[in-house]
């Protein structure tokens, strides 16, 4: 088994104070991935039930998000719930608002935030429809004020729109990068943005479906989860229909589909009366669809449908999943660190996700295969077998695997793995791994041989010298016995 590539690593940006005013939906979303990826939070909500909330959206964010890597996430960040807009805004670097969709209250929210926070503070609006020049009306710094337009659930989908003047923005999107999302410039004003306009084009034909009796909720939704939703997950909508214009392209996609606009396929220009009737037909074909369940039920199941989809986007590097393979790299840099200071090399640490699981409701074993082989990789990286050298045509193919099975580990558990070099011999590397809890109790336990290959010639060849003396100081510097590693 050949070891991995492994790219340059990427540096996470230096920490920000958070503060939330607003603790709904999209409040509390945005308080999980602020929180969890290691920043500390304020949030302001005058509902008395905002904790008891909050503290829902934290626990499910906290079972889903770190199942997105393959390494853990940074320590979590301090969460302190404040009386007012003030006491949040204060000293803060980025405020975010989600309040109502009144333009008249969020005029007035900010002004109480515009008083209160730093002037280089980035203050955004979660809002879905309003445009920036709308929201800083009567503002002295209207530039202070942008659009950071997340998607539900925020701790989890990494689209923000961001909307405003140029230099707010590209200050936002650096910080909002090092959360492991997706900052999209929307670069001109319009209401509702990008994405929100899709939708409502789609829920809009969606209204007039279910009005004229021609589909159900869930029939519609079926079309969506079972057809195009799936290719639009992956590559959206332009680049879908360049696949299907063949050979030939866009342009023989337009030719060929382009009259088809002129005919009376769609309502998007007309709007159904939202009547009592329509109301109750679409609300209680929903609750046939889905009723059985709770929110918080339906919530954690979209949650790990969402990570498994994005999860299976990371293994061919594409669209969500190459922003996930490109952030988990940051994530692993502490443990490339030349100065660890464990008396042991830690080589993983990480989360194990539900898509590990079995039907026995714990890690199948071909995982524990996948985490001692990660874990090998990063002995290669530390001992300069990196990307570059596999390209130089030399790497470390394992050849031999023996793996103790102590302990269940189940879908949510932290897990590290502690690992030493137990022979060193010329061609030969030989690793040995402890999977462990985070309190320390092992849960497995592997002895894994690695020969040294070229990989022109596909045979075994002795390392580069270079290669032999970080060995060498690996070796020496956690404990191992073999002595001096000879060429």
């Amino acid at each position: 088994m050949t070891r991995s590539n492994h790219k340059s690593t990427e540096t996470l940006a230096k920490k920000v104070q958070f503060a939330v005013i607003g603790g709904g939906v999209i409040g509390g979303g945005w308080v999980a991935r602020f929180l969890l990826m290691g920043s500390d939070v304020k949030i302001f909500d005058p509902d008395l039930e905002a904790p008891r909330k909050i503290d829902e959206v934290l626990s499910n964010a906290r079972r889903s998000l770190p199942a997105l890597y393959e390494h853990a996430l940074p320590p979590e960040g301090s969460l302190s719930f404040v009386n007012s807009i003030s006491e949040a805004v204060d000293g803060s670097d980025w405020v975010s608002e989600c309040v109502p969709e009144q333009l008249k209250l969020k005029h007035s929210v900010m002004a109480e935030i515009q008083s209160h926070c730093p002037k280089s503070a980035i203050i955004t609006s979660s809002t879905s429809g309003f445009k920036p020049s709308e929201l800083q009306q009567g503002s002295d710094n209207p530039e202070q004020i942008i659009v950071a337009h997340p998607f539900n659930p925020v701790y989890l989908l990494p689209l923000v729109e961001l909307v405003g003047n140029i230099t707010t923005v590209d200050r936002a999107k650096a910080i909002l990068s090092s959360l492991g999302m997706f900052p999209l410039h929307v670069r001109k004003e319009i209401d509702a943005h990008i994405a929100d306009r899709l939708l409502e084009a789609v829920w809009r034909e969606g209204l007039w479906l279910i009005n004229d009796d021609i589909a159900t909720t869930k029939e519609i939704d079926d079309a969506i989860r079972f057809g195009f939703g799936l290719r639009w997950a992956q590559m959206g909508m332009f680049e879908t229909y360049r696949v299907a214009g063949g050979e030939a392209g866009m342009a023989h996609f337009i030719a060929q589909f382009g009259p088809c606009l002129e005919w009376p396929w769609t309502k998007l220009m007309d709007v159904p009366e939202l009547t009592d009737e329509l109301i109750d037909k679409v609300a209680g074909q929903s609750d046939e669809q889905s009723g059985q369940y709770s929110i918080r039920e339906l919530e954690r199941l979209r949650d790990d449908n969402l990570i498994s989809i994005m999860r299976g986007l990371k293994t061919q590097n594409w669209g969500a999943g190459e922003l996930l393979n490109q952030f988990d790299k940051g994530l692993h840099k502490p443990l490339l660190d030349e100065n660890q200071s464990n008396t042991s090399l830690i080589t993983v640490k990480r989360v194990i996700p539900a898509d590990w699981t079995d039907y026995n409701q714990h890690m199948n074993e071909s995982r524990y295969g996948q985490v001692f082989s990660d874990a090998a990789d990063t002995v290669m990286i530390r001992v300069g077998a990196d990307e570059d050298y596999i390209a130089s045509g030399l790497s470390y193919f394992t050849v031999d695997c023996h793996i103790k099975y102590i302990e269940e580990c189940k879908a949510g558990d932290d897990i590290y793995v502690a690992s030493r070099i137990s022979l060193a011999e010329g061609k030969k590397l030989k690793l040995a791994h402890q999977m462990c809890n985070v309190d320390g109790r092992v849960l497995a336990e592997a002895d894994q041989l690695l020969v040294h290959v070229d990989l022109q010639a596909r045979k075994s060849c002795m390392p580069s010298e270079e290669v032999l003396q970080r060995i060498n100081k690996l070796a020496k510097q956690y404990g191992n016995s073999a002595g001096e590693i000879k060429r």
